[in-house]
């Protein structure tokens, strides 16, 4: 394989939500709609709207479902009434604030890592927000940005990739994905032909391969440092 880029997803791969979407966030948010949500059931409301939560078959991206994926979450955490709707759009507008979000520790070195081996840089996340303003934000070194409202559908749709693939000007045999959903990220990528890692932060998903617990042992795993 002759590698030309790299692909990442965003949320969850290279930046982490900070306290103003987690727990304390939603009780705040509660608050000021009148709703007293209980912070200890966020972490099995969060899971379990997740499970129930579904893209349309043309994946094309809407606003509303991830309202409505909140609304799921705020009722997890004891929410109800209308207050609920009014409290979730808040809560995804405030996920589409960049300052809402912090880089792990480990993301500004291993994509300087790559850029000294002479790596191209994408970014594909099913993200409302302005990922280019984003990236500015965070002053993260990379070549395109592509988010799936702007775009139109979200991963695992294959045009979602393909945009990328073209602004590098590459093929899919020349790029590697990288991202912690094995449905969005690996599946997605696995349509096209794009080689993919699996970044498995909290060890969820011992059995797959290739597979990382962090961004460091990307390097390894692509034989950078026998590149270089």
């Amino acid at each position: 394989m002759t590698l030309r880029a790299v692909l990442f997803d965003v949320d969850f791969t290279l930046s982490r939500p900070g306290p103003a979407l987690g727990p304390d966030g939603y009780a705040a948010l509660g608050l000021r709609h009148g709703l007293a949500l209980d912070t200890a059931r966020h972490e099995q409301a969060r899971t379990a709207a997740l499970e129930r939560f579904r893209y349309p078959d043309d994946f094309r991206h809407d606003d509303a479902l991830w309202v409505d994926f909140t609304e799921d979450i705020i009722r997890g955490l004891g929410g109800s009434g209308p207050a609920v709707s009014a409290c979730a759009s808040d809560m995804v507008q405030a996920w589409e604030q960049h300052a809402n979000f912090a880089l792990y520790d480990d993301a500004a070195p291993v994509l300087g890592e790559l850029r000294r081996s002479g790596l191209r840089i994408g970014l594909i996340s099913n993200t409302g927000r302005d990922l280019p303003a984003f990236v500015r934000h965070h002053r993260l070194d990379v070549d395109i940005a592509i988010g799936s409202r702007a775009h139109g559908r979200t991963k695992p749709h294959p045009s979602i990739f393909e945009a990328a693939l073209e602004a590098l000007d590459i093929e899919p045999h020349e790029a590697v994905m990288v991202g912690d959903s094995l449905h969005d990220d690996i599946g997605g990528a696995a349509r096209l032909g794009i080689p993919a890692v699996l970044l498995d932060r909290d060890g969820r998903h011992p059995g797959v391969t290739p597979r990382i617990d962090d961004l460091y042992g990307l390097s390894a795993l692509l034989g950078l440092a026998a590149r270089r």
